[in-house]
C-alpha cells in the first residue's frame, strides 16, 4: 500500500470531533497531516524529522501561507479516501498519511489513527520522538 489518495473535497470532521486553526506557514491541502513551525504556523507534518513529526491534526481546508487552516484534532474524520477498516494509519512524507506497515526504518513513525470505516479514520495522534529501528508493524 502507498500514501492515501485523498480528494480534499470529501475531508470533512464528523460529529464530536475536536478541532483547532491557525495560520498556514505554506500551502495546505484539506487532508494533510500538519506539524507546527517555530513561529506556530502550521505546515507539512513529515517523518523525516522529530520536529516535522510532531503532529498536531489533519487539516480541514485548504489555503496558501498567511491564510487561516481549520484542522481535526481528534475524533472521527472523512479522509476523503479508501481506507482498510480496522487498519492503523501513519505520518507519511510531506503532509501525507499512510498505512503503518508501510513504515520503515530511520523515520519518525508518529501515529494517526485507525480505519472505522472503508471512509472514516479514528484519529488519536501518539506523536513521535525517536526514529524507528525498522519496518514498524
Amino acid at each position: 500500500m502507498a500514501d492515501l489518495t485523498i480528494t480534499a473535497a470529501n475531508v470533512i470532521a464528523q460529529g464530536g470531533a475536536s478541532k483547532s486553526n491557525a495560520d498556514a506557514g505554506e500551502a495546505i491541502t484539506a487532508g494533510e497531516a500538519l506539524a507546527k513551525d517555530s513561529s506556530g504556523d502550521l505546515v507539512l507534518a513529515s517523518d523525516a524529522s522529530a520536529t516535522l513529526a510532531a503532529v498536531v491534526g489533519i487539516s480541514l481546508n485548504e489555503g496558501a501561507a498567511g491564510q487561516p487552516i481549520d484542522y481535526h484534532t481528534g475524533g472521527d474524520i472523512n479522509m476523503g479516501a479508501t481506507l482498510a477498516v480496522g487498519k492503523h494509519y501513519c505520518l507519511s512524507t510531506d503532509g501525507a498519511i499512510a498505512p503503518v506497515d508501510d513504515i520503515a526504518g530511520s523515520e519518525f513513525p508518529t501515529y494517526i489513527g485507525y480505519a472505522i470505516s472503508t471512509s472514516i479514520l479514528r484519529v488519536q495522534i501518539l506523536r513521535a520522538t525517536v526514529a524507528a529501528a525498522g519496518a514498524v508493524s
